[in-house]
Order: C-alpha cells, then sequence, then structure tokens
C-alpha cells in the first residue's frame, strides 16, 4: 500500500496497536533496550504489516470517533503483549518464593530488564527465560502473532466478543500452579531441614538453631537448586507454551 494523505489514518492505527505490543510484550520491551529502539521498531513493523494487508476505509464520525478507535486498537496491541509478558514473570515469582524459604529475600537488586526489585534467584531465573525465549527464536513467534490481528482483528472493527475475566482467572490459576511446581522441590526440602531442626532443638536445647538453622538453609537450598535446574529448559517451554495459549486467547476476545 502506496503513502498518501487519504491512507495517513490507516497508517496510524496500525502504528498505535504495534507500538502498544512492542511496548508491552516481552523481550521487546525489556528496559535496557532505549525507547527510540522501540518506536523504531514500531514504526519498521508498520511500513511491513502496511505494505501486505489490503487498504480499508475507516468509519468514523469526527475527531472522537476517530480518538476511539485510536483507544482500541492502542488496547489490543497492550492487552495482546501484556498477556505475554505477564507470563514471564512466572520464574521470577518462583525464585522470589525460593529466596523467602532459603533466607536470601532480605538481598534484593533492582533488575535493569524488568525496572522492579528481584531477588538473587528470581532475578537468575527471570534471566534464563529470557535467553531460552531469544535462543528458541520466540520473539519470531511475537511478530507473527501481532501481524496476524490485523487480519483477525480488522483495524476500525473492534468488538469486545469474550470474557476477560474468565480469561485472567484462568491465568492466575496457571501462573500460580506453574511457579509452585518450580518451587515444590526447595520448599519440600526446606521443610523437612526446618523439622530436623525442630527435633533437634528439642534434643540438644543447649545448641543454637537460630544460626545453624540459618547457614543450614542457604546451604541445602542451594544444592537443590544446582539439581533442580536442569529442569527449567522445560519449564521455560511449558511458560511459552502458556503465553501462545493466553495470546490467543486474548486476540479471540477481541476476534470479529
Amino acid at each position: 500500500m502506496s503513502f498518501t494523505i487519504d491512507n495517513v489514518e490507516f497508517y496510524l492505527l496500525v502504528l498505535v496497536r504495534m507500538s502498544g505490543f512492542i511496548f508491552s510484550a516481552p523481550i521487546f520491551s525489556l528496559g535496557n533496550i532505549p525507547r527510540k529502539y522501540k518506536v523504531g521498531i514500531s514504526v519498521i513493523f508498520t511500513i511491513i504489516v502496511c505494505s501486505v494487508i489490503p487498504y480499508e476505509k475507516l468509519s468514523y464520525s469526527g475527531t472522537i470517533g476517530f480518538a476511539g478507535l485510536v483507544t482500541k486498537e492502542l488496547l489490543v496491541g497492550v492487552i495482546i503483549g501484556y498477556m505475554a509478558n505477564i507470563c514471564s514473570h512466572i520464574l521470577t515469582f518462583s525464585g522470589n518464593i525460593i529466596d523467602m524459604e532459603i533466607g536470601f529475600s532480605m538481598m534484593q537488586e533492582l533488575n535493569p530488564l524488568t525496572k522492579v526489585q528481584t531477588t538473587i534467584t528470581g532475578r537468575l531465573y527471570s534471566t534464563f527465560v529470557t535467553l531460552i525465549m531469544l535462543t528458541t527464536y520466540f520473539h519470531h513467534y511475537l511478530i507473527k502473532a501481532i501481524v496476524s490481528t490485523y487480519t483477525l482483528i480488522p483495524l476500525g472493527k473492534v468488538s469486545y466478543k469474550g470474557n476477560l475475566y474468565t480469561l485472567m482467572t484462568k491465568f492466575i490459576v496457571d501462573f500460580f500452579v506453574i511457579g509452585f511446581r518450580i518451587v515444590l522441590p526447595v520448599f519440600a526440602c526446606i521443610l523437612i531441614v526446618n523439622i530436623v531442626l525442630g527435633i533437634l532443638a528439642r534434643v540438644a536445647p543447649q545448641m543454637n538453631m537460630f544460626v545453624i538453622g540459618m547457614q543450614l538453609k542457604v546451604f541445602v537450598g542451594l544444592i537443590v537448586i544446582f539439581v533442580v535446574i536442569n529442569m527449567l529448559p522445560t519449564v521455560s517451554m511449558m511458560i511459552m507454551n502458556e503465553m501462545r495459549e493466553l495470546m490467543k486467547l486474548s486476540i479471540s476476545i477481541f476476534k470479529t
């Protein structure tokens, strides 16, 4: 599609949806990527998309009507991107719970990728899932997903068809189920350690179980993390499958 004054509005709506997605989707929305690069990526993808999708004349009434179209397109991009992005925080959630159990939660740092405070294990898991997504070219799938929305959800014809409450409920359940599955090995081992320490405290009350317990929990926790870290690639694939499913459901609630 050639660029003319008549289809500037069409280009603008494509750009708004694409920008909403780029600024909220995993990988593309990372905090260490300058905003000007994100804007540049949005513009480049917009030009490519406009060259392949058919031009459709928009129907609206006045400036307020066009502002409504822009708002709808922005919401489509942001919701689809955010639904995928929030799945990537499952491992961060699990890492934070693990650090609470082994005593690392007191040491938090600012994650430059997400601009939030995370614990050491949470940062490790978050970085790991990001690397897995890059090495498996998951960002290619994200691009294909947002491009497909221009066919499934035509510009200017966005309508709410689904139940966002049901979608969020399903996600929250899956979020906690996957998260606690990751935490379970460490949680079980620390529970056994606490039971042993409780027994020792009754048998040998002269021992300082507080000091021993802190060191023992860190030691056992690190060993368990080292042992179960081999399952992180499998967990990362589960999370990416969850992202795909959630993005499909997000698209379906706007699909015409």
